[in-house]
C-alpha cells in the first residue's frame, strides 16, 4: 500500500479548482502516456525548463530589439483603428523620461483597453520590444499591471514545455495549486551526503523549482535540479538491486557439464573464437558453475560475435542436462539465429527449434509437445516464448537478445518459465556506462570490443540529396561483381504510411533501373513475404534490398557491401551505427553511403561523427550528448521507464553515487525497515517503483 502521506500527490489533476473538464484533457495529454489521466504529482514532476525575468531593471531607452524587457511606465495615448475596421490595430502610447513605445493589439475592444490603461495613470508593461518604422514597439504586451499587480506578480516566473492549447500563464497558476498539496517527507538521502553536497530538502526544492527566485535555480546543474536528479536515480538504483537481491535468493543451480557438447560444438564453428568472446564465455562458465542464478549483459558492438557466445552457453546448459531459449526482438532476427545456428547444433547433435506467433497448426503443436516433454534442447523465438501455452520441460538458461526493445516485465516472465533461470541478455546497441547503470544495474556486465577477423572497417560517406540519381546509377558496378546493396528509406515520424510510401516509391524508381534485381522489405508485409524478400537477397536472386529500419538489427549478409541511408540526417547515431553495420560482415571491402538532405547542427555532428570513427562505444557516448538516453535505447517506444527529473548525459556522475548509496543501505537494512528505509520506501513509492516494494515483502 502506498504511504498515506503521498495520496494528495496521485489523486488526479482535475481535482484542482481551475482544471475543469475543457482544460483537463490538455493536460493529459501533456503530462500523462498512453491516454491516462494526469495527477498530481505529473504536474509537479514537469519541472521549468526555464524562467523568464520580469522585474523592471532599465529604462525605454536602454531596450534591446528582439529582447524581453519590464518597464515602469506612463500612460500617454490611445489611437484606436478606424470604425468598421475590426482587424485595425488598437495603439496606446507609453512613455518613461528615456523614451517612449508603442503597446499594439489586435481585436480589443476600446473599452477594455481604456480600462486597463487609464491616461497620465502608471503601469508595468512586459514583453518582447520589437522597431517598426523606426520606432520602438510591444505587440500584444505579455503583462499589463498596476502597482499592486506587479506587487503579486514573481520577479522571475517559471516556464514549462506546453501542448497546443494550453498556456503559459495556466500552467503557472496549476503548478501553484499543485504546490498547496506537497506534503513535507522524510529525508532518504544519507545525512552526511547532503551536508556534504549542500542539497536542499526534496520538497524545498520542488517548491523552488517552481517559483525560481532567480534564472541559476532552474539550471540543469542548480542544487534544487541536482537534489531532484538524485532522488530520482537513487530511487532507480535500489529498485534495480532489490530486484537483484531477489532474484539472487531464488538460488540456482549448477549448470555446467563435463563439456564434451562444447568441444563438439567449438569443432562445428568454421573460425576461432576472439579473445573478446573467450572472456565473455569465462565469465558465462564461472555464472553457470555458481548456485546462484546468472543475471548477465553481453555488450558487443555490431559484427563482434555475441550470438555464438550465446550458443555456446547455451550448448553449456544443454550439457549439465537443461533447455535454453533464446528470444530475439523480431521475426526476421528470430529467423535468421534459427537458421544460423541449427547447422551447429545438429553437428553437435542438439536438438533445436524455431518458434514465433505465425507458427500454427500441427508445426506449432509438435513445437510445444517438444519442450514440454524435452526432446527439444534450445528453442529460438520472438515473444511468444513467454506466452502461456508455452511450457518447458527444464527451462534453465533464458537468452535475450537486444534487451531493451522488451523490458523488464517481459525478462521476468521468460525466466519464470523455469525454476530460478539464468539470464544472459545481449545487445549490439554499445550504452554509455551511465546507460548501463541506468537500465542495467541489476546485471553483471560482458564486453566483446573486437571484431572477428578478416572484418574490414567500413569506409563511410556523406553526399548530398541532389546527387541521389548518381549514387543509383552507380549501383550498376555493384550488380556486375556479384555484390549486394541495402537502399534504406527515410524515418517519417509518426507515419508508418509515409514511410512505406517512401519505401515504395524508391522500389519503383530503382525497378526502373535494375528491374527483377531489386526487392522491398517493410514492417508491413506479412511475415511470409517478408521472409521471401529476404531469401530473395541472401541468395542473390536480388542484389539490391529496399527497406525501412525492418533491418536495423541483426540481419546478416557478408555479401552486401554497399548501405545507402536516404535522409541520414533524419536518423539517431547508434540507429545510424546499427544499420551501417549490415555490411562488412564478409571479407570485401564495404561502404556506407549517408544521403542527406536540410541539416541542423545536431545532424551535421550526427553525420560527422559516422564519418570520424566505426567504434560503436564511441559513437553512443555522442549520441548521448546529442539526444539522450531514451533515444538510444528505444525506450520512448518500448514503455520502459524513461527519466523525468534526471538528464543522464548532464547528471551521470550521479548514477555512481546514487548506486553505491543503494548498496550501502540495503547491506545495512536489507528489508528497508530502519528509519532512512521506511523513507526510503516512500521514496520507491514516490517514483512509483511498487514493484521493488513487493519484492521486499515476498523476500
Amino acid at each position: 500500500m502506498r504511504p498515506a502521506v503521498l495520496n494528495p500527490l496521485f489523486a488526479p489533476l482535475r481535482s484542482l479548482s481551475g482544471i475543469g473538464p475543457k482544460m483537463a484533457p490538455l493536460y493529459d495529454k501533456l503530462l500523462a502516456p498512453q491516454s491516462a489521466e494526469a495527477r498530481i504529482i505529473d504536474l509537479l514532476f514537469h519541472l521549468p525548463n526555464g524562467a523568464v525575468d520580469r522585474r523592471v531593471k532599465s529604462k525605454i531607452a536602454d531596450s534591446v530589439p528582439g529582447e524581453l524587457g519590464t518597464f515602469e511606465v506612463r500612460v500617454v495615448a490611445h489611437k484606436a483603428g478606424p470604425p468598421g475596421r475590426a482587424k485595425s490595430p488598437y495603439r496606446v502610447l507609453v512613455e518613461d523620461d528615456t523614451g517612449d513605445i508603442t503597446l499594439t493589439w489586435f481585436n480589443v475592444g476600446r473599452v477594455r483597453m481604456e480600462a486597463m490603461l487609464p491616461i497620465g495613470e502608471i503601469r508595468y508593461v512586459s514583453g518582447v520590444i520589437e522597431l517598426w518604422d523606426g520606432h520602438r514597439q510591444m505587440v500584444h504586451p505579455e503583462r499589463v499591471l498596476d502597482a499592486a499587480g506587479l506587487a503579486r506578480q514573481p520577479a522571475f516566473e517559471p516556464t514549462y514545455g506546453l501542448t497546443a492549447g494550453l498556456y503559459p500563464r495556466a500552467l503557472v497558476k496549476a503548478s501553484e495549486a499543485a504546490l498547496q498539496k506537497l506534503p513535507d517527507l522524510a529525508e532518504w538521502i544519507d545525512p552526511a551526503l547532503i551536508a556534504r553536497e549542500k542539497w536542499p530538502r526534496f520538497t524545498d526544492a520542488i517548491r523552488t523549482l517552481h517559483r525560481p527566485a532567480s534564472l541559476a535555480d532552474v539550471a540543469p546543474l542548480s542544487l534544487h535540479r541536482v537534489r531532484l536528479a538524485y532522488d530520482e536515480l537513487l530511487a532507480g538504483q535500489l529498485a534495480l538491486l532489490l530486484m537483484r537481491a531477489r532474484m539472487k535468493r531464488e538460488m540456482g543451480a549448477t549448470r555446467l557439464g563435463d563439456g564434451h557438447l562444447v568441444k563438439a560444438m567449438l569443432a562445428a564453428l568454421p573460425f576461432t573464437l576472439t579473445d573478446g568472446q573467450e572472456q565473455a564465455l569465462s565469465d558465462i562458465k564461472r555464472d553457470l558453475a555458481s548456485p546462484e542464478r546468472m543475471l548477465r549483459l553481453l555488450q558487443g558492438d555490431v559484427g563482434s560475435g555475441k550470438t555464438v557466445v550465446a550458443l555456446m552457453a547455451m550448448t553449456m546448459a544443454v550439457e549439465a542436462g537443461w533447455q535454453s531459449a533464446l528470444m530475439a526482438p523480431t521475426e526476421i532476427l528470430a529467423r535468421q539465429h534459427y537458421e544460423r545456428l541449427k547447422p551447429l547444433a545438429d553437428q553437435a547433435g542438439i536438438t533445436i527449434a524455431l518458434l514465433t506467433g505465425r507458427d500454427k497448426g500441427a508445426a506449432r503443436a509438435q513445437t510445444l509437445a517438444g519442450l514440454a516433454d524435452g526432446t527439444i534442447s534450445i528453442a529460438i523465438g520472438t515473444h511468444a516464448l513467454f506466452q502461456e501455452t508455452v511450457s518447458f520441460h527444464r527451462l534453465g538458461l533464458a537468452v535475450i537478445d537486444e534487451q531493451h526493445r522488451f523490458g523488464v516485465h517481459q525478462r521476468l516472465a521468460l525466466s519464470k518459465k523455469g525454476e530460478a533461470v539464468d539470464v544472459l541478455v545481449m545487445t549490439a546497441t554499445p550504452i554509455p556506462r551511465t546507460l548501463v547503470l541506468t537500465y542495467f544495474g541489476d546485471m553483471d556486465v560482458s564486453i566483446i570490443r573486437e571484431k572477428p577477423a578478416g572484418r574490414k572497417p567500413i569506409e563511410t560517406r556523406t553526399i548530398a540529396l541532389e546527387r541521389l540519381d548518381e549514387v543509383a546509377n552507380g549501383l550498376e558496378r555493384v550488380l556486375t561483381s556479384g555484390q549486394r546493396a541495402y537502399w534504406i528509406c527515410p524515418i517519417v515520424e509518426e507515419s508508418e504510411d509515409l514511410d512505406l510510401a517512401a519505401a515504395q516509391e524508391r522500389f519503383e524508381s530503382l525497378q526502373k533501373l535494375y528491374e527483377s534485381k531489386v526487392g522491398l522489405v517493410h514492417g508491413q508485409m506479412k511475415g511470409p513475404d517478408k521472409d521471401a524478400a529476404m531469401a530473395d537477397f541472401v541468395a542473390g536472386r536480388t542484389s539490391i534490398l529496399v527497406a525501412t529500419t525492418v533491418v536495423e538489427v541483426g540481419v546478416d549478409v557478408p555479401e552486401a557491401t554497399i548501405m545507402i541511408i536516404e535522409h541520414a540526417e533524419r536518423f539517431g547515431l547508434s540507429q545510424l551505427h546499427q544499420l551501417r553495420g549490415r555490411v562488412g560482415r564478409g571479407a570485401e571491402r564495404s561502404n556506407c553511403i549517408l544521403l542527406f538532405g536540410n541539416v541542423g547542427e545536431v545532424g551535421r555532428a550526427r553525420l560527422e561523427t559516422m564519418r570520424s570513427t566505426n567504434d560503436g562505444f564511441e559513437i553512443a557516448e555522442q549520441d548521448l550528448r546529442l539526444r539522450g538516453e531514451g533515444d538510444i535505447l528505444g525506450t520512448r517506444q518500448s514503455g520502459m521507464p524513461g527519466f523525468r527529473l534526471s538528464v543522464p548525459e548532464k547528471h551521470g556522475e550521479l548514477l555512481v553515487i546514487a548506486r553505491d548509496d543503494a548498496k550501502n543501505l540495503l547491506a545495512r537494512d536489507p528489508h528497508l525497515e530502519s528509519e532512512r528505509g521506511i523513507a526510503a520506501r516512500t521514496l520507491l513509492y514516490l517514483f512509483e517503483r511498487d514493484e521493488a516494494i513487493r519484492l521486499i515483502r515476498a523476500g
